[in-house]
């Protein structure tokens, strides 16, 4: 038997994963931000700024999809866009940290372009590791695409505890994040790769890497709230994150062993292949197989119909516009809600550990929305042929009422509001790059679904800077940077609480205008599969 092949769509989902756990710095922000603030003595309005250009940079992922759609030789090469993005995480982070360490002070000019190069790392990462997915699994988007986003989702908490055992302070963090993202993509860029989609695969390996995801969001949840609770001693918390690390690299044997059982099936004919053999029928018997078993090329949309567009034609279609203006009030919020957690909690009297506890059960709904989103929406178009901007809408919705919760500054408000607000951001992420496929096709779908995504930054700058610092700073004393009191963010909340349910209805537009295209063409070429 020959060995199995070290590169395949199973280890390039496996190398993905693991580079997706290490690449949401941004979400991370608020463990750092008080020490950037004090250290360059900036009022609210100021870290707002920056907190502004990461969100540009971790948004507007236009560069990387262009990079993406590149094909030199005719075919993709992630690891391209993979290495742009570690250079970028390197560029951004060290003058940062230097800066915060007080080795080479910047303005704050020069602090949100540091910012600006660290964040746009993301979205290299982001969307190589999403398109080639997405191509490698055409058939099972919602679910591969959840799978990614939902990694990255729990990367902030995945880092957030590395942060508490190795008990660095914020401005080393800082460092931690320059090196740690860079040299894990470097490791692996070698194996994210996009192969033929034409082959038969086992599900059962993919449902086992969406298993793999639940569990460590789940161990994660643990282990967060049991630090809370019971105060881990430092040798139990190192216990605790060796076994994260063992749950975080197990993607890894998933892929090893969907390459072996592959590379066995591939070469034991089945019977009917031994049938065809005898009467001379190898090789026609083997094609039918193949264009029977196929789910789909990397190439090929499933629901695009009669073309693929490219980023001026997506842009001139009104769908494109209401996906857009969507995202920008529920993604622009969510943004503005994690930028401004510390200090949320800060004005509420929570302490800093409980704050940064915040930032990593983020992560944890961040996840489960992304993860969530994919497969309950590939679930409902598959069996009824819902749309997924019905999704959009419900999640806004629900979003709503996390930040009214949030801006009645009750107690535990912040923690009910931010689960609620932190699930349906994730879910959007989950759902707006498996629209746009559906929608404007896989041709150019790494530089439509990143453009639709500035709509984030757009919404995280009206609603960040623009409102809830500019409230923030007005509530504050004179000749003070401080607030006190649920009179700080009340009504900045409440305010994007009314966005929210102004994107809910803008999504259930898109989706009464996509509906009978769901029905007709995606849920139909989905069933055709489902027949073969």
């Amino acid at each position: 038997m020959a060995p199995p092949r070290a590169r395949t769509r199973w280890s390039a989902l496996a190398a993905s994963a693991l580079i997706q756990c290490c690449a949401g710095s941004s979400y991370c922000f608020g463990v750092y931000s008080p020490a950037l603030k004090a250290s360059q003595r900036y009022d609210q309005s100021a870290l707002d700024a920056v907190a502004f250009f990461k969100d540009v940079g971790a948004n507007a992922g236009v560069l990387s999809g262009f990079l993406a759609a590149w094909a030199p030789a005719g075919r993709r090469r992630p690891w391209i866009v993979l290495l742009a993005g570690a250079a970028l995480c390197a560029a951004g982070y060290i003058p940062m940290w230097l800066s915060v360490a007080g080795i080479a002070p910047a303005p704050l000019p020069l602090m949100c372009g540091y910012m600006l190069l660290a964040a746009q790392a993301q979205t290299f990462f982001n969307t190589a590791d999403v398109v080639s997915a997405v191509e490698n699994f055409p058939d099972r988007r919602g679910t591969v695409i959840g799978i990614m986003k939902g990694f990255l989702g729990l990367s902030g908490a995945i880092l957030v505890q590395i942060y508490h055992t190795l008990h660095i302070d914020p401005t080393t963090f800082i460092l931690m994040l320059a090196v740690l993202p860079t040299a894990i993509t470097l490791m692996l860029m070698y194996f994210v790769d996009v192969h033929n989609s034409n082959e038969r695969y086992n599900k059962r390996f993919l449902d086992a890497f969406s298993l793999i995801a639940i569990t460590v969001a789940v161990y994660l949840m643990i282990v967060i709230i049991c630090d809370r609770v019971f105060m881990i001693s430092s040798a139990v918390q190192s216990v605790c994150f060796v076994i994260l690390l063992l749950l975080v690299l197990s993607p890894v044997a998933v892929a090893v062993e969907a390459q072996k059982t592959e590379s066995i099936q591939h070469e034991e004919p089945t019977s009917e292949q031994r049938i065809g053999l005898l009467r001379g029928e190898v090789a026609e018997g083997s094609e039918s197989a193949g264009s029977s078993t196929a789910l789909g090329a990397s190439n090929q949309d499933l629901s695009a119909g009669k073309e693929n567009l490219n980023v001026l034609q997506a842009m001139g279609k009104l769908n494109f516009w209401l996906l857009f203006l969507a995202m920008a009030c529920g993604m622009g919020s969510g943004l503005a809600t994690v930028n401004n957690i510390s200090q949320i909690g800060g004005s509420l009297g929570y302490s800093n550990k409980e704050t940064s506890t915040l930032v990593s059960l983020w992560s944890i709904w961040n996840f489960s929305g992304r993860f969530g989103a994919g497969f309950i929406s590939d679930h409902f178009l598959r069996l009824r042929g819902v749309g997924r901007p019905f999704f959009i809408g419900i999640t806004l919705l629900i979003m709503s009422v996390g930040h009214a919760i949030i801006s009645s500054g009750l107690p535990a408000s912040l923690y009910i509001g931010s689960v609620l607000v932190g699930l349906c951001y994730g879910c959007q992420w989950a759902l707006m790059p498996s629209i746009t496929s559906e929608i404007f096709g896989l041709n150019h779908f790494g530089t439509i679904f990143n453009m639709v995504a500035v709509a984030s930054p757009v919404g995280s700058y009206i609603l960040s800077v623009r409102v809830v610092g500019f409230i923030y700073d007005m509530e504050s004393p004179p000749d003070d940077h401080g607030c006190q009191g649920k009179h700080c963010f009340a009504l900045s909340f409440m305010i994007m609480s009314c966005v929210c349910v102004f994107g809910s209805a803008v999504a259930f537009v898109l989706f009464i205008r996509t509906r009978k295209f769901y029905r007709r063409v995606v849920y139909a070429r989905l069933q055709s599969f489902l027949d073969k």
